[in-house]
């Protein structure tokens, strides 16, 4: 009784200045760094009240060294237990203050796995578990080996030690439950703080970030989570930026076709990406002529699309003080070139002029793609060729224009970029020339829009599964 009275007292007195030892010791800390300052904390007080405890025992009562030792063990099996509670009571806080906050810690550059949690409570705990059972087992054989003078007394002594090995199985037992359930809780919260996350991640929204609350795995994956929330916040704005580039670049392409006395026209640009550098349009000229234009600016997507656009804002520009296909494309190069030179970045273009009164024909090959042209009456096949640099490249280049006179009825003409004859299917294969000819004759009847329509859906159906490379872009003029 007097023992009980002196331990109870001794960890009162400690108890006591506990409430501003925590104060300044755990909750002034970093949060992420609390569990561990409590878990040290309440093992030193433990630790503190036993050092009181054997003091007073052995100066009072002058009780044996072996006792005051059994004693100090279970001052320190006790601070043990108590410290892991308390500890994983304190990072159960940080973690509903950073779950309700909303806040963010940033992980330590020293990770403490719960491998490692784990392998030191289990090595600690069988420890203390094995040194609490030698102490007890060796003094009950000294007990017995006192008091067992007949059958009676041994069977007493028998039944005594048995209820008190129970007894501390028992009570290790409820601490060790308690610690698996407070750690269980813990684990609880942040596997919902991540799975919740990752549920409106999945749903789309991506407002809330998973708090950093501990320095473990548990972190690790919240932190990750949270670079990918970032990453996909960037890729969201970069996929609705590029939606706006393509609904702005597809609104520069015509809506519709032009009306030309004795000429049908069609036209498409269909692009790999969001935003391509294939680029058509139709200029009405002076003197009832048409003038058509086809452009492709090396590579494809975001980067090809803002030179695109450059080049036909150049393009309209110098529409306006139109004279021939040579001049206006030399006007177009002297401003690429400036723009481009140092980015060695180039444009290749066809500019094609169409008298309608004479049916003649006008053109400069800017290093693009010849024109296909058929002849209804020889149903014979030839190109627009002529010479002509890049644009972008030489600002001095002279530019020539190529001429054909009087297109006849029934003639077709096709100005497109190289990604339709250079479209690949499975096995490699190239689209090339001749199956391009070949559907040209094949519809040689048929309306532009259909010819131009059937291009496609055999370019389409000739790649089969492959993605697009290449952005696509073709006018078909056929003469009524």
């Amino acid at each position: 009784m007097n023992l009980g009275i002196i331990i109870l007292i001794g960890f009162l007195s400690v108890l006591v200045a506990r409430p501003s030892l925590y104060r300044t010791f755990v909750n002034s800390a970093p949060e992420m760094a609390q569990p561990k300052k409590a878990f040290i904390l309440d093992l030193t007080l433990c630790l503190i009240a036993g050092v009181f405890i054997n003091g007073y025992d052995k100066i009072v009562l002058d009780i044996p060294w072996l006792s005051l030792a059994s004693l100090m063990i279970g001052c320190i099996i006790a601070g043990f237990f108590i410290g892991l509670d308390s500890s994983l009571a304190q990072e159960r806080k940080v973690i509903l203050k950073a779950k309700n906050q909303n806040s963010r810690s940033s992980l330590p550059k020293r990770l403490f796995p719960i491998t490692r949690k784990f392998t030191f409570v289990a090595v600690a705990t069988s420890f203390l578990i094995s040194l609490v059972l030698i102490l007890v087992f060796h003094r009950d054989i000294e007990w017995l080996a006192r008091t067992a003078q007949d059958e009676q007394s041994i069977y007493a002594a028998q039944l005594s030690v048995t209820y008190e090995v129970f007894f501390i199985m028992a009570i290790l037992m409820v601490l060790i439950v308690n610690l698996i359930f407070s750690y269980s809780r813990n684990l609880k919260l942040l596997f919902d703080n991540e799975t919740k996350v990752l549920e409106r991640v999945k749903d789309g929204d991506l407002s809330t970030k998973v708090p950093v609350a501990t320095f473990d795995e548990f972190g690790i994956i919240a932190e990750h989570t949270n670079h990918m929330i970032d990453g996909l916040r960037h890729r969201f704005k970069l996929i609705s930026s590029l939606k706006m580039a393509e609904e702005v670049q597809q609104n520069l392409l015509p809506n519709r076709s032009p009306y030309l006395d004795n000429f049908d026209i069609s036209g498409t640009s269909i692009y790999c990406d969001e935003t391509g550098g294939d680029y058509y349009d139709y200029f009405l000229l002076p003197g009832d002529k048409l003038g058509i234009v086809v452009a492709d600016a090396c590579g494809h997507g975001v980067g090809a699309a803002m030179l695109m656009t450059s080049v036909r804002a150049f393009l309209i520009s110098a529409i306006w003080d139109y004279q021939s296909p040579a001049q206006i494309l030399k006007n177009i190069n002297n401003h690429i070139t400036r723009d481009c030179s140092k980015s060695g970045r180039f444009t290749t273009m066809f500019f094609l002029e169409i008298d309608a009164r004479t049916r003649n024909l006008k053109w400069v090959r800017a290093g693009h793609e010849p024109a296909v042209v058929f002849h209804a009456q020889s149903q014979t096949i030839s190109h627009l060729d002529g010479t002509g640099l890049v644009l972008g490249v030489d600002d001095t280049y002279g530019f020539k224009d190529s001429i054909m006179s009087a297109c006849q009825t029934g003639d077709i003409i096709l100005i497109g970029t190289d990604g339709i004859n250079e479209t690949r299917n499975k096995n490699q294969e190239i689209f090339g020339h001749k199956r391009l000819e070949k559907i040209i004759r094949d519809h040689a009847q048929d309306s532009a829009k259909v010819i131009q329509e059937t291009i496609v859906e055999e370019v389409d159906a000739f790649r089969g599964d492959l993605a697009q490379e290449d952005d696509i872009t073709l006018i078909v003029i056929k003469t009524s």
